[in-house]
C-alpha cells in the first residue's frame, strides 16, 4: 500500500480494520487521477461505487431544476464515497460528485466490498459507522447550506480551496485559489451577479484580490464564517 494511500485509510473509518482484512477489502483497488473541475458520478445514475479520497478536494453537490446547484459535502483525503450505494435498494445517485482542484480517488469493487460485509462483522460495523456519520453530517450541513448567507457560503468555498494552496514564495500570507465567478455561483447556489456584489464588499474590506479566473486571498483568517459548519471530511 503506498504511503499518500495508507494516511489516507488512516484518516478514514478503515483504519479500524486488522490489515489482513483490510488488504482484502482493497483487492483489485485502483487509483484514479481527477482533473480539476471533472465530474467522477453525475446525479441520477444508479451504478454502484466505493471511493476513497486520496488527495485532493471533491464536492458533491445537487441541481435544481431551473440550474442551480447546492453543495452538501466537501471531500478531502479520507473520505469515503458512495457506501450508501452498496446497500439501498434500487440506488440511484442522489447528487453530483465533482472534483474542485486536481484529486485522486481509490476506486474499490463494489461486489468485493459486500462478499467483506457478508464474511465480516468488523468490515459491516466499519460501514455502519460511516453511513451514521454521513446521516449525521448532512443534517448538520441544513443550516450551513440553507440558512447560511451568500457571503458565507462564497467564503466557505474559497476556504476549502485556499486549504490546497500554500501561502506565498516570499513568506506572506496571501494564498492563490483558481477560480471563476461562474464557478462560484454554482457552488454558492446563487447567480453570478450575486458573487459579484459579495466579492467587490470583500475586496473593499481587503480581504482579497480579483483577478481572471482567480483570487488572491489577503487575510484568510477574515473568511471564516460562523459556527457550526460541517467540515465534510
Amino acid at each position: 500500500m503506498d504511503a499518500d494511500v495508507r494516511a489516507a485509510v488512516v484518516k478514514s473509518h478503515l483504519h479500524a480494520l486488522p490489515p489482513d482484512v483490510l488488504d482484502g477489502l482493497l483487492a483489485g483497488a485502483v487509483r484514479a487521477k481527477t482533473p480539476a473541475g471533472w465530474v467522477t458520478h453525475r446525479e441520477g445514475e444508479p451504478a454502484p461505487h466505493l471511493e476513497l479520497v486520496v488527495a485532493g478536494v471533491v464536492r458533491v453537490f445537487v441541481t435544481a431544476p431551473d440550474g442551480r446547484t447546492m453543495t452538501v459535502r466537501y471531500c478531502r483525503p479520507g473520505a469515503l464515497l458512495g457506501v450508501v450505494s452498496l446497500f439501498a435498494d434500487r440506488f440511484i445517485m442522489p447528487a453530483t460528485v465533482q472534483a474542485l482542484v486536481d484529486a485522486e480517488l481509490l476506486r474499490m469493487s463494489p461486489a468485493v466490498a459486500r462478499q467483506a460485509v457478508a464474511r465480516d462483522t468488523r468490515v459491516a460495523a466499519v460501514f455502519l459507522r460511516e453511513l451514521s456519520e454521513r446521516v449525521l453530517s448532512f443534517i448538520d450541513e441544513i443550516p450551513g447550506s440553507a440558512f447560511a448567507t451568500v457571503r458565507q457560503r462564497v467564503a466557505r468555498h474559497l476556504l476549502e480551496l485556499a486549504a490546497q494552496r500554500e501561502p506565498g514564495r516570499d513568506g506572506g500570507s496571501e494564498i492563490v485559489v483558481t477560480v471563476s465567478q461562474h464557478e462560484l455561483a454554482d457552488a454558492a447556489g446563487t447567480v453570478r451577479e450575486v458573487v459579484v456584489r459579495v466579492l467587490r464588499e470583500l475586496r473593499q474590506e481587503g480581504v482579497l484580490r480579483t483577478e481572471r479566473d482567480r483570487i488572491v486571498i489577503l487575510d484568510p483568517a477574515r473568511l471564516v464564517p460562523g459556527q457550526g459548519w460541517n467540515p465534510g471530511s
